[in-house]
């Protein structure tokens, strides 16, 4: 069954409709937040009030607002800001006025932060909610986005960043014209074990790499889910699982792929993969000459990211789950703490808007892997190898 926190299907086209927007580019910018602080007109007290802004912006935690009430907030986020540091749940948007009912009471949501998808630009008017974080289908992470940013508030959008690299410099436009902070959801990037993989290849602790070996795969066992749905999906296990092992075979390298050969594989389910791909196999080439081997599948299980390099190797597996990722080098185990990737991501993302500073992972690090999935698909399609220039 299909989530129905979401808008119907029967106004899926209304929801994903072209956004036409005139959206001018600026250059990124994060305005320091007013939290509270204390406002002078006395100009010889200016100093005074900038410090005492700044401190309740360190002091304050900041609201996040979760738009779409699927699994991954229910099971992971919501649960996750419980035990953040620099943000907490301050609000929803949902659908479903059952959940709103549910997610109020357990959570002690005001009735004035929950929002439905009507009346989701209300949401400007609201000082609790400083973020909004777009958990919905892939297909609607750009009206969203693009609707949080015309509000003023901040930004995380689950991945993929959208499904089309159009879509995505709309994302960025808007975040910019609005003065707001943009960050994808790559929770990766502060996990340790996936932050020691990014040191080992970059910093070429055992020389070059050489080669990496990448797999994310699922099974779906029901045909009726919106990841089966393109319009909404934008693809299959590309878009959903695929996204990971570019990202790991992107931050091992530290560096952008310059070429992209793939194809797709057989189709055992044709009741389920009548619109998106059941499985695909694809290969990167990079500067350096090392090559990325890659698959993802919506019919196997999968989760390993590896790295051989001139001296030495490394891998994860799993490598991308929720909790008990686990680790190895050609010298031993890799010994680090199992955490709340989510918490640290939102607690993250939540200290780089609080200090000013651009995410560790922007929105032009989601229309890069975006660019990359489309370049995927291009290779399959085809049969060419495709270069890149990003």
């Amino acid at each position: 069954m299909k989530n129905n926190d979401y808008p119907s299907s029967n106004n899926r086209r209304k929801f994903l409709r072209g956004i036409s927007l005139a959206l001018g580019t600026t250059a990124f910018g994060i305005p320091l937040l007013s939290l509270n602080a204390c406002q002078s007109g006395n100009s010889g007290n200016q100093e005074q009030a900038d410090q005492a802004n700044q401190d309740g912006a360190q002091n304050r935690k900041l609201g996040i607002a979760l738009v779409g009430l699927g699994g991954y907030s229910t099971n992971q986020l919501a649960p996750a800001l419980q035990e953040t540091e620099n943000c907490y749940l301050a609000g929803i948007v949902t659908g479903t006025p059952s959940k709103a009912e549910e997610w109020k009471s357990k959570y002690n949501i005001p009735e004035k932060n929950i929002y439905n998808y009507e009346n989701f630009d209300q949401i400007k008017d609201n000082q609790d909610i400083d973020i909004v974080y777009v958990v919905l289908p892939n297909g609607m992470h750009a009206e969203y986005t693009i609707r949080a940013a015309q509000a003023g508030k901040h930004v995380i959008c689950e991945k993929p960043m959208a499904t089309s690299v159009e879509d995505c410099q709309r994302m960025i436009d808007a975040c910019n014209q609005n003065n707001v902070s943009l960050s994808i959801g790559y929770r990766l990037h502060y996990e340790p074990h996936n932050q020691r993989v990014m040191e080992l290849g970059q910093q070429q602790v055992f020389g070059p790499v050489r080669r990496i070996e990448a797999a994310d795969s699922f099974v779906i066992d029901e045909p009726d889910v919106w990841r089966l749905d393109k319009e909404l999906a934008g693809g299959g296990p590309l878009m959903d699982l695929g996204i990971y092992c570019v990202q790991g075979a992107v931050y091992t390298m530290g560096e952008t792929p310059v070429a992209i050969t793939a194809q797709f594989g057989e189709v055992t389910k044709p009741e389920y993969f009548d619109e998106v791909e059941e499985t695909i196999m694809w290969q990167m080439e990079f500067p350096n000459g090392a090559v990325a081997d890659c698959r993802s599948s919506y019919n196997e299980e999968a989760g390993k990211l590896r790295g051989e390099a001139e001296n030495g190797w490394w891998e994860l597996d799993p490598a991308y789950s929720y909790s008990g990722i686990d680790g190895e080098t050609s010298e031993g185990n890799m010994d680090y703490p199992q955490v709340n990737q989510q918490a640290r991501q939102m607690d993250g993302q939540a200290q780089s808007v609080m200090e000013n500073r651009k995410s560790r992972v922007p929105g032009e690090m989601g229309m890069r892997d975006v660019r990359i999935l489309m370049a995927i698909y291009e290779a399959a399609r085809t049969g060419n190898r495709v270069q890149l220039d990003i």
